[in-house]
């Protein structure tokens, strides 16, 4: 670790291998906590390479717990977090609107580090009981489309982090990463950042990767598509800047968003959207980014189809039976 933080110090670049190396390392105990520590923080000063995230993640995917979910070619829908904006679960919401228009999802998730409900606050509150057991991932996944993986059951890696990542009380690169490590590998990903910059380094990633993918970014610096201001999208074919009014929305205001002081009070403007009784800011701000991963899984399908195909999930009840059909099979 001396040399490598000697490298990081003097402003170096590592190779994926190098990094992939030290994550394995860090698994295996061979660095004090210290020496983590001031790894991690140079990263935060000096940011991330491609390579060097790819490095990473390539590690943290060797040590998962595997899920095959590959006959179903399955979307992930996740925001980085730390947009510090404590909106409602709008990803998470999205997954089951997508869902109920006929496309399969495989959520990865966790509670929420920055907001007051993560995804996996908001499946607790619905009583869901979290698993890796392969045969009921597959079950929940064949009959209603959804499957949801709580993050620390896959990644048994990132326990060797938790300390020191919490003796910080900053964002490091781990967080960066959580978006990369779904451990099914899903065939496509709409991924939410908060900045452009973030937006350059993932778009960079997933072509590597090879998968679909959707990064998009609200330009007042939501992680997910807000309609509170104009919003980039960068994706496997294009790059665009839209606004609300493109998609047949109006602008809505922040406040508008808010998921509340509790995972509860989020968790009754999630089952609002998904009944259909939500405000017309809440349910328009959904159905957008529901409508921009059904065009990651279909592309050729413009953005006017997709917003259509989201809206019916949502106003038939197909959204609300397939969570109605979740809850059933994973509580």
């Amino acid at each position: 670790m001396k040399e490598i933080l000697t490298r990081l110090f003097n402003h170096e670049h590592l190779t994926s291998g190098q990094t992939k190396d030290i994550l394995l390392n860090i698994t295996k105990e061979k660095y004090t906590e210290a020496q983590i520590a001031a790894m991690l923080t140079v990263f935060q000063m000096r940011g991330i390479t491609v390579e060097e995230l790819i490095g990473f993640r390539q590690a943290l995917m060797s040590t998962r717990v595997p899920v095959d979910l590959d006959a179903y070619h399955p979307i992930d829908i996740v925001g980085t977090g730390g947009d510090g904006k404590n909106t409602f679960n709008i990803s998470t919401c999205a997954c089951f609107v997508v869902a109920g228009a006929g496309y399969k999802v495989a959520k990865h998730g966790n509670y929420g580090a920055t907001s007051v409900s993560g995804a996996s606050n908001v499946m607790e509150q619905h009583g869901v009981k979290f698993t890796n057991d392969q045969d009921s991932l597959v079950r929940s996944i064949e009959q209603c489309n959804m499957v949801y993986m709580h993050a620390q059951l896959f990644n048994p890696a990132m326990k060797y982090v938790g300390p020191v990542r919490k003796s910080l009380q900053l964002r490091t690169i781990f967080n960066l990463l959580g978006p990369l490590v779904n451990p099914c590998c899903p065939a496509y990903q709409l991924l939410g950042v908060a900045d452009l910059s973030q937006m350059r380094l993932y778009t960079n990633v997933f072509q590597k990767m090879g998968v679909g993918f959707s990064v998009v970014s609200s330009l007042d610096c939501y992680d997910e598509i807000s309609l509170t201001s104009e919003f980039k999208v960068s994706t496997t074919n294009y790059e665009c800047i839209f606004r609300p009014e493109d998609l047949g929305f109006t602008q809505v205001e922040q406040l508008e968003l808010f998921g509340g002081k509790t995972p509860q009070s989020a968790a009754r403007i999630f089952d609002d959207v998904l009944q259909n009784v939500a405000t017309k800011a809440q349910k328009q701000c959904v159905v957008a980014n529901a409508a921009f991963a059904i065009q990651t899984i279909e592309p050729s399908k413009s953005i006017e189809q997709c917003v259509g195909e989201a809206t019916e999930s949502v106003e038939s009840g197909n959204a609300l039976r397939c969570f109605k059909k979740f809850i059933e099979l994973n509580s």
